[in-house]
């Protein structure tokens, strides 16, 4: 009887303990069941270039959503770039996306730049103005090899 307590109470400690890791995991690994506190949109870059899943994704220098995926559009041969933001951030309909560098050589991220437009995006839409990545290896290359040309 004595031995049977004691594997009862040894499993409940470890079932209690897995229990913690478990909601440990899915606090700190921010992951939502249901969609959670985001909506989804998209926009079409013809280059995005150093573009990861996760990068941020800000608005004036805040952090307000990341980017849900990285695909690309075989139709148009562009790179489809769906990005998850915070639900209570809202866009126009004349918003801006740009790839940019954090630093010098850091990691890219997307930079949103609000229009003027009434209009609400919707989730699931499509943000039509986008600008690519500024591809510095291509500059150097202009300037080192004669691309440039002065004025």
């Amino acid at each position: 009887m004595k031995k049977s307590t004691l594997e009862i109470s040894v499993g409940l400690f470890v079932f209690i303990g897995l229990m913690c890791v478990g909601y440990l995991t899915i606090r700190l690994g921010k992951v939502e069941w249901f969609g959670g506190e985001t909506y989804r949109v998209h926009a079409r870059f013809a280059s995005a270039s150093g573009l990861k899943k996760g990068a941020a994704v800000e608005i004036a220098g805040v952090r307000v959503g990341q980017v849900d995926a990285v695909l690309l559009d075989q139709t148009r041969m562009a790179a489809d770039v769906w990005l998850k933001l915070s639900r209570d951030v809202r866009l126009d309909d004349e918003v801006i996306a740009s790839v940019k560098t954090s630093g010098l050589i850091g990691d890219k991220f997307v930079k949103l730049t609000p229009g003027g437009s009434e209009k609400q995006l919707l989730p699931g839409g499509l943000i039509i103005e986008t600008e690519p990545a500024i591809d510095i290896e291509e500059l150097i290359s202009k300037y080192v090899f004669g691309g440039v040309k002065d004025k």
